[in-house]
């Protein structure tokens, strides 16, 4: 199977992999509450959002908390399915997590008010197909928004984020030269993005860097027909 029909770069996240990247990931709480209020300062009417590589789902059940949201998730990795369902469940919450590929949404045109993705992008197999899939089922006036890691992240970037994760010994260590050395290399730099962009149909966009990430805001222009 080449990589562009599996949907995504590197390793799957499957099985014992994904479960160990949930349990990890779901000890620094405070990073999916901070990622949901950026969500909410871009949508403080609600509306249908859509979660792109949700992994465990922490930030889509934190907004679902909330019932001006309705909140979807697509995942490409069936043990991510399993267990943000099971965590959903577990915080009584509805949010609906479905299996699927970024570049290939199961979804109709218009379909959600906002799309948003975290720390994911870069592992896209088709980028400019993930980018266009987003635009199309978005509605009219709708936005999506994306925050990946930048490719030229400093050191002191990255132990600074690592530290606020709260991760026992080997696990900071881990994280560290993951995110320091191996997703670096799949991350897209801002002139990448901008050639991507401009092979979709966005009305506008901007682009914010911060040192350890790079944050994308992308519109769809009020009236405009879909694509």
């Amino acid at each position: 199977m080449s990589r562009e029909t599996r949907g995504y770069k590197g390793m799957g996240m499957e099985g014992s992999v994904a479960r160990r990247y949930a349990e990890s990931t779901g000890k620094d709480r405070r990073r999916h509450e901070e990622q949901a209020e950026k969500v909410r300062a871009r949508t403080p009417g609600g509306g249908r959002l859509l979660e792109v590589a949700p992994g465990p789902g922490y930030t889509s059940i934190e907004l679902a908390r909330d019932p001006a949201y309705r909140v979807t998730g697509l995942e490409i990795s069936e043990t991510f399915v399993e267990i943000a369902e099971r965590n959903a469940g577990d915080a009584g919450v509805e949010a609906d997590f479905r299996l699927g590929n970024a570049s290939a949404m199961p979804f109709p045109d218009a379909s959600f008010d906002f799309v948003f993705c975290f720390a994911a992008f870069k592992n896209f197999a088709d980028p400019v197909g993930a980018l266009r899939e987003m635009r199309r089922v978005l509605t009219s006036g709708g936005r999506a928004f994306l925050i990946d890691l930048r490719p030229d992240v400093t050191k002191a970037a990255v132990a600074d984020d690592v530290a606020r994760m709260g991760l026992g010994r080997l696990d900071r260590v881990m994280t560290r030269f993951i995110l320091g050395t191996m997703l670096p290399r799949r991350a897209h730099a801002r002139a990448e993005f901008e050639g991507y962009l401009a092979q979709t149909s966005f009305a506008a966009y901007e682009i914010t860097e911060t040192p350890l990430s790079l944050e994308i805001d992308m519109h769809v222009a009020a009236g405009e027909a879909r694509p």
